[in-house]
């Protein structure tokens, strides 16, 4: 029987509703530089900062800088996912989104090449490095604080996280696309694609006020009540849960890779089969509104169902249709492509990707959960920062005339994905405030008493 008062209950509520929020906005907003970024990678970068390439060779490095930030995903885990264990998770959001937002910042006020030279391309990938140590330790914290704060419908709570990356995808889509709109290619090419880029500051005000008011989760803080601090969670995760941190990631390298397809190198490869920027710009603001609902469907559905068997099908499902998207593309058809693209990205994807916070979340003990969910998560990110330039590589290689080695990469990725969670057990239903003796060989019970948010 629960002993809380209907007016901790009620705080607790509003911590839930806050945390949650929080969680979302701070995703939208990490996940809009990010894939802002990589969208102006494939549309503008090439052109601004390595203008003395050929447009392919210039597209390949400008995607290399894209990886970059990628590369720099697990230092952030490791760094944020350190101090996250060791202090808490709600001061280290704050810096994560500061990080992010303010390098976006600063790349839109970048000169070009044209103006201070091999200076331009030096300062901008040292700037992706830095959104990619902020991202890194962002999306770990966004979903541990509400998980952490949940009591019941964990993959609800939690999957909001992640629906701020497709939801980010859109505001930064549809800000490229507006500017892109109202501008001429010229235009476009000198000033207008800065903008995003500082509406950042927007952004980065509204989420800042929303993470303060956020108090640091009951789970955590109970934890370090109960158990001294680790001086290094990183070598305990690599001790003891090193088995989960190799499963978990291995399921996220599907998530990542596919991802990036979807939403990166998608829009280059079908600008060169003869689709109109704006044409494939509209499409993916599409696929992705859709895509952020889908996530938070498929997170509750796995409060139903458990987490596995809604992540099995959606691994399923991306082994078939990455064989169905490129000749879709290549067909050349605008309808086919507002259809292949939402089927994919929300109907699919999302089942995999849906409730990944809650079930990353539940497979580490609290004293190293944000080392343990970050390093496993961020790691597979290099995996989706290479894959624009492993594509665009393999299409210079064979002259674009085959794209059968991008759908077995592609799904290569989600096979490995099928394993892990076929070893992987059921999580759902286990309580996050216990055993954190490092020892996750059996899954736990509910503890008794958890009330229903």
């Amino acid at each position: 029987m629960s002993t809380s008062s209907p007016s901790s209950a009620v705080r607790a509520n509003r911590q839930l509703r806050l945390a949650v929020f929080s969680g979302f906005f701070g995703s939208v907003l990490e996940f809009y530089d990010f894939f802002l970024y990589a969208t102006a990678s494939a549309l503008v970068f090439n052109v601004v900062f390595f203008p003395d390439l050929n447009p392919v060779v210039g597209t390949i490095a400008s995607f290399g800088t894209l990886a970059a930030g990628y590369f720099a995903r697990p230092l952030g885990g490791i760094i944020f996912g350190h101090f996250g264990d060791k202090l808490g998770r709600k001061r280290i959001l704050v810096w994560t989104m500061s990080l992010m937002a303010g390098s976006s910042i600063l790349i839109g006020l970048l000169p070009g090449a044209a103006q201070i030279g091999v200076l331009a391309p030096l300062v901008l990938t040292s700037l992706r490095v830095v959104q990619g140590i902020a991202i890194g330790g962002e999306w770990a914290g966004s979903a541990l604080v509400s998980a952490e704060h949940a009591t019941s419908r964990r993959g609800l709570w939690a999957s909001f996280t992640q629906a701020g990356a497709p939801t980010g995808s859109v505001f930064s889509t549809a800000v490229l696309a507006l500017v892109s709109a109202l501008t001429t290619q010229e235009q476009f090419l000198s000033w207008g694609w800065r903008i995003p880029f500082l509406f950042s500051v927007v952004l980065l005000i509204g989420g800042l006020v929303i993470r303060l008011k956020v108090q640091e989760t009951p789970v955590f803080l109970a934890a370090m009540k109960d158990a001294p601090k680790r001086r290094f969670p990183l070598v305990d995760v690599l001790r003891y849960e090193w088995r989960p941190l190799l499963l978990v990631l291995g399921v996220s390298i599907a998530g990542s890779v596919c991802s990036v397809v979807l939403t990166t190198f998608v829009l280059s490869y079908a600008t060169t089969r003869g689709f109109e920027r704006q044409e494939v710009l509209n499409v993916l603001l599409l696929s992705s509104f859709i895509t952020a609902i889908f996530m938070v469907f498929y997170g509750s559905l796995s409060d139903r169902l458990g987490r596995r068997p809604v992540m099995i099908a959606g691994a399923i499902g991306l082994i078939v249709m990455s064989f169905v998207l490129f000749p879709v593309i290549d067909t050349g058809s605008v309808v086919a492509l507002a259809l292949i693209l939402p089927v994919n990205q929300a109907l699919v994807h999302a089942a995999l990707a849906g409730p990944q916070p809650a079930f990353v979340t539940e497979q580490f003990s609290t004293a190293a959960r944000f080392t343990g969910a970050s390093v496993s998560y961020q790691t597979a990110g290099i995996f989706g920062g290479l894959t624009p330039l492993v594509f665009a590589s393999v299409l210079q290689g064979n002259g674009g005339t085959s794209t059968l080695p991008l759908s077995l990469i592609m799904s290569a990725t989600c096979v490995v994905a099928l394993v892990c969670l076929l070893i992987l057990k059921e999580s759902s239903r286990k309580s996050l405030g216990r055993r954190d003796d490092l020892d996750q060989s059996e899954p736990a019970e509910p503890a008794m008493g958890e009330a229903s948010v």
